[in-house]
């Protein structure tokens, strides 16, 4: 059996779609590849499993629709998986419904966290087989592709389908997966180079990502899509994840890995991991970068963590403003960020912060403050980097819920949902937002932050990171341009 899993491409004036292994979707005009880090261990299960698999990212690899479409029939694949997002789930449609009258006899599976909130809508506006919801969606595909050889003998939780012109499903997914289950990812198979080296977290080359949990132990957040994909916590051991971090730097020579768990674990397991870091030597080998809650960690575990060879870490700030902070149940306190960020540094750690306009309830005054308090954050030297963005409410979170009873939604047009302008009713105007947005990248090229980081230079690493930081930064500047 024939399996690819694709991430097909996505033609677009707007630039590059930041789709795989991303909570947020955006289009970036300076290109960024994430591991889609989920996807991979589905495919390395299914190849240990004995099924025949193609790694097939047509995004990171550049190809042109026809190519791949021409290429993907000739292959004659028996399923292709395709992760999705809300603003291109229209796409894939569209892209499926093709695959499916050149090649009707291929089973068409969709994943990911839309599906996962509305799974009938895609069964109706497509020729899909199969849904998989739920997060573990690797587990699930592995299942699916055994039962449709028949080594199983039915179907898991958390999967729909058509049978004899019905939707049907076997009920809710469950996470009830062991993790410790997990291969390491088979980093050949998954053309790990692909996403090597055109990240924006990589200060050293080549880079990687790993996942020590799924997903975040708050999951709380009302606007995070991943909420509904893991309302459940699940940790890997550290030593199992340590055991990793070996291989990658034995077999592949990487230089920095970011973790990508939604909110890397704290407490014993974090200072168990780090002693085991220091212990192993790979503090001398690579920089180790991580999601982290402001508000949690204390001096010494910062302390450790810089020990440890840490060197991003990306908190979420969102606001500035505690009511909103307190809306989005963000479960923090907006002064926290400031203190931790502080630790940080002292640490030698380099904070990024994400941030977010657009609130329904948020006016120009306390839009303001946000960007004064990122403005700040930078002046001081406090953070090292940001993303802004426009706040989105993709279905299946709390806060496209509230939106739907409150009235909130411009529109359900799922295209228009890439944070490049506002989808919720705001006090202030699109072209508002879009500056908005704007003056927080500003920030990040002020004279004095700028002067900070050239004299902070200290070999041929942080010059060319400054360099792809810029390119970064210019890029996102063109992604909010105000019309």
């Amino acid at each position: 059996m024939k399996v690819f899993i694709s991430y097909p491409p996505l033609e677009d004036a707007r630039g590059i779609p930041l789709l795989s292994q991303n909570r947020q979707f955006q289009w970036f005009n300076n290109p960024t590849y994430i591991y889609p880090m989920v996807p991979a261990y589905a495919a390395t299960m299914l190849k240990e499993d004995g099924f025949e698999v193609i790694w097939d990212d047509a995004i990171a690899e550049s190809k042109s629709y026809k190519d791949w479409f021409l290429n993907l029939i000739k292959e004659e694949p028996d399923l292709i998986a395709i992760e999705t997002k809300t603003p291109v789930i229209k796409r894939h449609w569209q892209i499926i419904d093709e695959l499916k009258n050149s090649s009707p006899g291929t089973k068409l599976v969709l994943l990911g966290d839309h599906v996962t909130a509305m799974p009938e809508e895609s069964l109706e506006a497509s020729q899909a087989d199969f849904l998989l919801t739920g997060g573990d969606y690797d587990f699930l595909l592995l299942n699916l592709c055994r039962y449709l050889n028949g080594s199983a003998e039915s179907l898991e939780p958390g999967i729909w389908y058509r049978h004899k012109g019905q939707i049907l499903n076997t009920g809710g997914f469950a996470l009830n997966h062991d993790l410790q289950r997990l291969p390491f990812i088979d980093r050949d198979l998954t053309r790990w180079q692909l996403y090597s080296e055109k990240n924006g977290n990589y200060k050293r080359l080549p880079g990687t990502y790993t996942m020590a949990g799924r997903d975040c132990w708050w999951g709380k957040c009302t606007f995070c899509s991943w909420v509904s994909l893991y309302p459940k916590y699940r940790l890997r051991p550290y030593e199992n994840l340590l055991d990793e971090i070996g291989l990658l730097i034995d077999q592949y020579g990487i230089k920095e890995i970011m973790d990508d768990t939604g909110t890397f674990p704290a407490g014993q397991w974090l200072r168990d991991f780090c002693q085991g870091m220091i212990d192993r030597g790979y503090n001398k080998k690579i920089a180790f970068d991580c999601n982290m809650r402001p508000g949690i960690l204390k001096a010494e575990d910062y302390q450790l963590m810089g020990k440890a060879g840490f060197r991003l870490i990306l908190f979420g700030l969102e606001s500035a403003n505690q009511e909103t902070l307190d809306r989005i149940n963000k479960g923090v306190r907006a002064d926290d960020i400031i203190k931790d960020c502080q630790m940080a540094k002292r640490a030698g750690l380099q904070p990024h912060i994400t941030v977010m306009v657009g609130y329904p309830w948020e006016d120009k005054s306390q839009v303001k403050n946000t960007l004064c308090l990122a403005a700040n954050l930078f002046k001081q030297g406090l953070v090292d980097t940001l993303q802004a963005t426009i706040v989105i409410p993709y279905p299946g979170t709390p806060l496209f819920d509230e939106c739907k009873k409150n009235q909130w939604l411009i529109t359900e047009e799922w295209d228009r949902y890439d944070m490049r302008e506002p989808v919720m009713k705001s006090p202030l105007s699109p072209e508002e937002l879009k500056k908005a947005t704007q003056q927080l990248y500003k920030a990040f090229i002020s004279p004095r932050f700028i002067a900070r980081k050239v004299l902070a230079i200290r070999g041929l690493d942080d010059l060319k990171f400054l360099y792809r930081a810029a390119k970064s930064v210019l890029g996102h500047l063109k992604d909010f341009i105000p019309h």
